[in-house]
């Protein structure tokens, strides 16, 4: 194609080849300046390119001619086809003009014999109209039949004997219990006969229902088994039921905790005996009268046997009362709403109170021989160890029952009362031994050791504190609660060997009384609601440990001899003329200070040693090792003052000779005769070198 084109484009002449290259190169612009995106475009193109066309000259010449020929083809198959379409919609009129004729011909037979019929269609008009208000009638008669009355079938239901109690007996209930509540609208209306009659008809149905529940309820409780975990589904429905009607109620409730209680009773005589009330024998349960003689054992069981049966009655009765509290609460205030004169209070349907009542109602029987049983253990029991460890265990339980069954219950009066009982008991028991502790109790040991009732003393009061420390007293209140304990134990004993230890000796009084008391103190360190009494005994220790370093300290000066020097010095003070009359008195004379500083050193070596001899029967031996060390420290700082006062005495007279040489001339008649008197002395050797000993030696052959 474009090789023609160029060969066209040369063979042109001159005057007609600009004019024909300005055509053409206006035809190559608009056909390049066609976009290749309009829709138009590339239908063509896919049009030519279903057609298979050949780019060719004489193709493309004809491609014009040819492609109208195609559509004039086009339209003439159309014609064709639009003509054979007219020739059936000539037919179809023709056909429709017969069907408007033939439906003429029907409206006008028609009218005649609507003419001819018309008085027979009115009348079947009324009859039609008679008929269905008869019909509207019927149906209105039937359902207030069938909401108001109750047929033979269903009357036998809900009020013969002979009939089980049921669903549909409950269905039945409830539905005589809404006519009931219905007959109300029909009392307002200008005709108030049938909904009186209505009224009275449904209420003596409703009682009898509600009396033949009662009779079946009462009949079932004869034999429940609360222990059967598959508690009867209708005793739980027909109870929330019975509730609505409160006095049936409060009579079945009555008879049942009566059942209960007798039922109750009888299985706690089981318990203790192995036999029933009958007097039948059970050879698998062991009697708990068999620990009789073990009153411990013997209280524990019966009360572990009546707490295991409060819980179980409990456990039972909320599933057969309290399972739908809810349900049961609308019951209740259903029944106090038709029975107002019944209702005492104003309070709601409260589940656990009432559920408490009815436990303590069924228990109480139990409480009646609980209470009888225990309080002749403990009256017979003379041990008051063993009286106290029942009073713990009476108070446990009367904790753990206290949730349960509630603080005013007849099981709850009767743990207080035992545990009253059991504590008055020990008190009197405490008050014997006192008396018995004093009348043996009449001189102190010969080794000064803690007596053997203040041993026996402890080792009771050690099981006491055993058995409160794992009793369930609150941790808070635990030290004032044994507090008064403490002192009835020990009061007594303690008294008595302080009033022995007043009729011994120095130190033997206070080794006694330090071996009682240490003795006490130990047993009573491992409880933390002792507390109170060991610092009371840390007073009384403290106190008689600083007599005894008094003691201790007073061997030391007068086995030393330093006794006689320190109570010479001690009024002196450090003034010159006070050191100077340390020289003329007797005590510090050379013979004299000569002889204590042997005494002195013949003491020291064995010093500690026969210090500790004095405190050999005191039974902590560190406690007399630490006496001994303080009162050897205070010797020390006597010793230490003793010897100052020495040091300072020579220091003043080594003074004064040198002054006397410098100042001899100036000396008044006094001076004069003072300086004669010490010339007098001056043979003697410093006070010193005659007590040579030094603190710092004292404290190292002591230490």
């Amino acid at each position: 194609m474009s090789q023609s084109f160029y060969e066209s484009f040369e063979d042109g002449n001159g005057g007609s080849s600009g004019q024909r290259s300005n055509a053409l190169a206006n035809k190559v612009t608009r056909v390049l300046s066609i976009s290749y995106a309009d829709a138009e475009i590339r239908d063509a193109l896919r049009f030519l390119d279903t057609e298979n066309v050949q780019n060719t000259p004489e193709l493309r010449r004809r491609l014009r001619w040819d492609l109208q020929k195609k559509v004039i083809d086009c339209n003439n198959s159309i014609v064709k086809e639009f003509g054979q379409v007219a020739e059936q919609l000539k037919r179809v009129g023709s056909i429709i003009s017969n069907l408007n004729r033939c439906c003429e011909d029907m409206r006008r037979q028609m009218a005649a014999a609507r003419q001819e019929n018309a008085l027979v269609l009115d009348e079947a008009s009324t009859l039609l109209a008679q008929r269905q208000d008869l019909e509207k009638k019927k149906q209105l008669l039937d359902a207030f039949n069938n909401h108001f009355i109750l047929s033979d079938e269903e009357l036998m239901v809900l009020t013969s004997a002979t009939e089980p109690i049921s669903e549909r007996f409950f269905a039945l209930l409830a539905r005589i219990k809404q006519v009931h509540s219905d007959c109300r609208v029909l009392l307002g209306s200008e005709n108030q006969r049938l909904g009186l009659e209505l009224m009275d008809m449904s209420s003596r149905h409703l009682n009898s229902g509600y009396q033949k529940l009662f009779r079946w309820i009462q009949k079932e409780f004869k034999s429940l088994d609360l222990e059967n975990p598959q508690i009867n589904a209708f005793i739980r429905r027909s109870l929330r039921t019975l509730a609505e009607r409160p006095t049936l109620f409060e009579s079945c409730l009555d008879s049942f905790s009566e059942a209960r209680e007798r039922i109750l009773t009888d299985g706690f005589y089981s318990a203790l005996t192995g036999s029933s009330a009958n007097q039948v024998n059970d050879s698998t349960m062991k009697p708990i009268e068999l620990h009789a003689h073990d009153s411990l054992r013997y209280i524990g069981d019966m009360l572990a046997w009546t707490h295991s049966a409060t819980v179980s009655e409990r456990e039972a009765l909320e599933s057969l009362f309290i399972a739908e509290g809810d349900k049961m609460a609308r019951g209740v205030q259903a029944g106090r709403d038709s029975e107002p004169w019944s209702s005492n209070d104003g309070e709601g349907f409260n589940g656990p109170k009432v559920l408490g009542n009815l436990v303590n109602r069924n228990m109480a029987g139990v409480a009646r021989s609980l209470r009888q049983r225990i309080d002749q253990a403990i009256q017979g029991q003379q041990d008051a160890v063993t009286v106290y460890k029942i009073a713990n265990l009476i108070s446990f339980y009367h904790i753990t029952l206290t949730k349960p069954l509630g603080a005013n219950s007849s099981i709850m009066n009767t743990l207080t009362s035992l545990e009253e009982s059991a504590m008055r008991q020990f008190d009197d028991l405490q008050s014997d031994q006192t008396v018995t502790v004093q009348a043996e109790l009449t001189q102190a040991t010969a080794d000064l050791t803690a007596p053997d009732v203040l041993n026996h003393t402890l080792t009771q009061l050690t099981d006491l504190m055993r058995s409160y420390e794992s009793s369930l007293a609150p941790v808070e209140s635990r030290g004032q609660n044994f507090h008064p304990i403490l002192l009835k134990t020990l009061k007594p004993v303690l008294g008595t060997c302080e009033s022995l230890a007043r009729d011994l000796e120095m130190p033997a009084n206070h080794i006694f009384l330090l071996n009682c008391q240490l003795t006490t103190k130990k047993a009573l360190q491992p409880y933390d609601f002792t507390h109170p009494v060991i610092e009371q005994l840390d007073k009384s220790i403290e106190s008689a440990t600083a007599k005894l370093v008094d003691y201790q300290h007073a061997f030391f000066l007068h086995v030393s001899g330093l006794h006689s020097l320190l109570t010479t010095l001690i009024p002196l003070s450090d003034s010159a003329e006070d050191l100077e009359k340390i020289l003329t008195l007797p005590p510090f004379q050379t013979s004299a200070l000569s002889e204590a500083s042997q005494t002195l050193d013949g003491f020291l070596p064995s010093a500690l040693m026969d210090a500790l001899e004095n405190l050999k029967r005191l039974r902590d031996t560190k406690l007399a090792g630490d006496v001994t060390s303080e009162a050897a420290d205070r010797f020390s700082e006597d010793f230490e003052f003793v010897e100052g006062k020495l040091a300072a005495a020579d220091e003043l007279l080594a003074g004064e000779y040198g002054d006397e040489a410098r100042s001899g001339a100036k000396e008044d008649a006094g001076s004069q005769d003072r300086a004669r008197t010490r010339r007098r002395k001056d043979d003697a050797p410093p006070l010193r070198d005659l007590y040579p000993r030094t603190s710092a030696e004292i404290r190292v052959l002591l230490s």
